[in-house]
């Protein structure tokens, strides 16, 4: 069962699996929602067979925990889309604490702007995860079925809100993860 951990708790995240996996990372705090290691787990389980060798997007980065497991379980290159400046602060670190800042890349950018300049075929994998009940997550979607920037968009959000039917749902409790294009 997938269950949901609000960030800045006094529960640690930590990368699930892989190379990294055990170590921790750092949180921006508790005002920024972040996924439980539970979610994560579960999610990126669920994308295995495209992860190795992967250009992964990490839209709404907050910590890049997820870019950071991408890394850890075989992707090649991660990029990380954040504008918020406690999780700029957390992501610049974990980037520095797991030593791949050679794989990767941080926009300090809205997203939405991001996606709406990007080209088809940019990445492998794109994860969104913005604030819950934001109308940012169907724009990001409404990009992706117009502009395919990557093969794979796999997206958390509250379970009770409506995203497109034509993705795979993953639900449990109030967290929802839905995959397009697998």
């Amino acid at each position: 069962m997938w269950m949901r951990h609000c960030g800045g708790g006094s529960r640690a995240l930590r990368v699930v699996r892989g190379r990294f996996a055990g170590r921790d990372l750092v949180s921006p705090g508790a005002r920024v929602r972040s996924t439980s290691e539970a979610v994560r787990d579960h999610w990126l389980t669920a994308l295995e067979d495209h992860l190795e060798g992967a250009r992964v997007l990490d839209l709404f980065a907050g910590s890049g925990a997820l870019g950071v497991e991408a890394l850890s379980r075989g992707a090649a290159r991660a990029d990380f889309v954040e504008n918020g400046p406690a999780s700029l602060h957390a992501l610049k670190a974990n980037v520095a604490a797991f030593r791949v800042k050679n794989l990767t890349r941080i926009f300090r950018r809205d997203a939405i702007p991001f996606v709406e300049d990007l080209d088809a075929d940019t990445y492998d994998i794109a994860f969104a995860d913005p604030p819950y009940g934001s109308r940012k997550l169907d724009r990001v979607i409404a990009r992706w079925m117009d502009v395919r920037f990557s093969r794979v968009l796999s997206v958390e959000h509250r379970s009770d809100h409506e995203v497109p039917a034509t993705g795979v749902t993953h639900d449990h409790g109030q967290t929802r993860v839905t995959i397009f294009g697998l």
